[in-house]
């Protein structure tokens, strides 16, 4: 799962540059599923792991950008952050880490692809009133969900499954709790997210009595090194420029394209195996993502061109 960071206005760009900072959120944040199985595989209790990776990320985040005079947040910002931190990361992040320990990494990513669709369901709740082809989108995403959970070929079990979609909901509801709160910068934002993360993660890995048996062993090192600084730090990082420069929905265009690398990766060096069913399934899930996430990029353009011609 990841950081949700505030969103601005576009700003020019060399194509290269964006082209880089893509395939960067692409690639790095579509192997992190499989940067998480080794690091379990590898020693690492689910929790642990988790907390010790955001405190690290964010301590070094923060005091990066405290060094270069980013204002702190204030008091009411710690709040609104940490709240954050506990649903995108200790519960979205955690229950993730707890799932993949009897859930391929494939299977893990199509799961957290589906966090567009719960994000569209709350922010209707809201009173963001979705378009019909939004409705659309909704059904179609929830029925490839649907179909997924039923006879995949992928490794899982109902307990892990289970994980994956309060994982999913609790991102969710997060993201669209976020919007319109008194926030720091986007890049302190997750610094701080991921201190709070970090900790309440920490806290609930030693109240349920993970502990390390002994050191990780070398590639579960590597793993979690991987994660703490391309996955939180280079791949947020990328993530964060991109909504600076494009639009939302071209940065937000990982959501359906990491679960497929994860696949790609989980069956090319971790030995999972996928077939037509589950092939089928996830298009279907990122077909209804794809609906909505255009839908969205519809609307925000709309007003846009009509001040336009009032100019």
């Amino acid at each position: 799962m990841r950081p949700s960071p505030a969103s601005v206005g576009p700003a020019s760009a060399s194509s290269l540059a964006i082209a880089l900072a893509l395939a960067a959120v692409y690639l790095i944040w579509g192997s992190t599923y499989l940067a998480i199985r080794f690091a379990l595989e590898g020693g690492w209790p689910p929790l642990l792991m988790g907390g010790v990776r955001f405190l690290l990320a964010g301590a070094l985040m923060y005091a990066a950008l405290r060094l270069r005079a980013v204002a702190a947040p204030t008091r009411a910002q710690w709040r609104n952050t940490a709240f954050m931190g506990l649903l995108l990361l200790a519960v979205g992040n955690g229950l993730v880490c707890i799932a993949e320990q009897t859930v391929s990494s494939g299977l893990a990513a199509v799961a957290v692809a589906s966090v567009p669709l719960w994000m569209a369901l709350f922010a209707a709740l809201r009173g963001e009133h979705p378009r019909r082809i939004e409705w659309i989108g909704l059904g179609i995403g929830f029925a490839g969900v649907a179909w997924l959970n039923a006879g995949s070929s992928l490794t899982a079990t109902p307990g892990g499954l289970v994980a994956l979609l309060v994982a999913s909901v609790a991102w969710a509801y997060g993201s669209i709790w976020s919007r319109g709160r008194d926030l720091p910068a986007p890049f302190m934002t997750a610094a701080a997210q991921m201190l709070c993360g970090g900790v309440v993660m920490l806290a609930a890995g030693l109240a349920l009595g993970e502990r390390f048996d002994g050191w990780p062993t070398l590639r579960g090192l590597l793993s979690f090194g991987y994660l703490a600084t391309f996955g939180s730090i280079i791949g947020f990082s990328a993530y964060v420029w991109l909504l600076q420069h494009v639009r939302p929905a071209l940065a937000g265009s990982y959501a359906y394209v990491n679960p497929v690398i994860a696949v790609v990766l989980g069956a090319w060096l971790a030995g999972e195996r996928f077939g037509a069913h589950d092939i089928g399934a996830m298009g279907v899930v990122l077909l209804g993502v794809v609906a909505i996430t255009l839908a969205k990029a519809n609307k925000a353009a709309a007003p846009a061109i009509g001040g336009a011609r009032r100019g």
